[in-house]
């Protein structure tokens, strides 16, 4: 039997470990974000309130350190900017700006590189954001774009908890009381998503509140 060479062996065991590494690196990013996930839904959603500032600072500096191990995966960026964005509401204040910023930036750099926005994920955060900041000098808030936000993420997914109940929050604010109250009924008869159920269920609860203010 002829003898295969060095370099041929070397360049097949080469490839065969990037073969067997790459379904693992993959399930390892992909485990990666569900922590994170599962750990921003306990945070949001059960911890005392008096304790979610610095565990959400915790968990944005978990965010950054993935994102940069893997900058061009839209999920990691879409989560690092839904958790910059949930501490910086547990901030408050002026001293919140530079981190609404920072989730700002970094979900509308995943928005480049996957349009669908995780699903419309990536812009329910952006237009309360938008909705949320206040507007120039101090910061970038925009009632317009967080308007195009809400539509976007509406067109991709319509029956969303999470879309109608944010989008009637800013209608309410908007002071249009009849188009709020329909979508805060549909965030109410929505449908949790299988992988935020307890996040959803806790905004479909807000929504039924919300609905009986309108």
């Amino acid at each position: 039997m002829r003898a295969i060479p060095l370099s041929r062996l070397l360049i097949a065991a080469a490839l065969g470990s990037t073969l067997a590494l790459a379904p693992l690196n993959a399930s390892a990013f992909e485990g990666e974000v569900f922590s994170l996930k599962n750990r921003w839904e306990h945070t949001v959603t059960e911890m005392p309130a008096n304790q979610r500032e610095d565990t959400l600072k915790a968990l944005a500096s978990e965010a950054e350190q993935l994102a940069s191990q893997h900058p061009n995966e839209a999920e990691v960026l879409i989560w690092q900017g839904i958790v910059l964005a949930s501490y910086a509401r547990e901030r408050g204040g002026l001293g919140a700006l530079g981190t609404a910023g920072d989730a700002r930036d970094v979900l509308e750099r995943a928005i480049e590189i996957d349009p669908t926005g995780g699903n419309g994920s990536a812009y329910v955060t952006l237009g309360a954001l938008y909705d949320r900041a206040p507007g120039r000098p101090l910061g970038f808030g925009n009632s317009d774009t967080a308007e195009r936000m809400f539509q976007r993420a509406l067109e991709l997914r319509p029956d969303g908890i999470d879309v109608n109940y944010y989008y009637a929050a800013f209608l309410k604010e908007e002071g249009n009381t009849q188009t709020a109250r329909e979508h805060a009924q549909r965030a109410v008869n929505g449908t949790a998503r299988e992988n935020r159920q307890v996040s959803d269920e806790a905004l479909r609860r807000d929504a039924e509140a919300l609905l009986s203010q309108l």
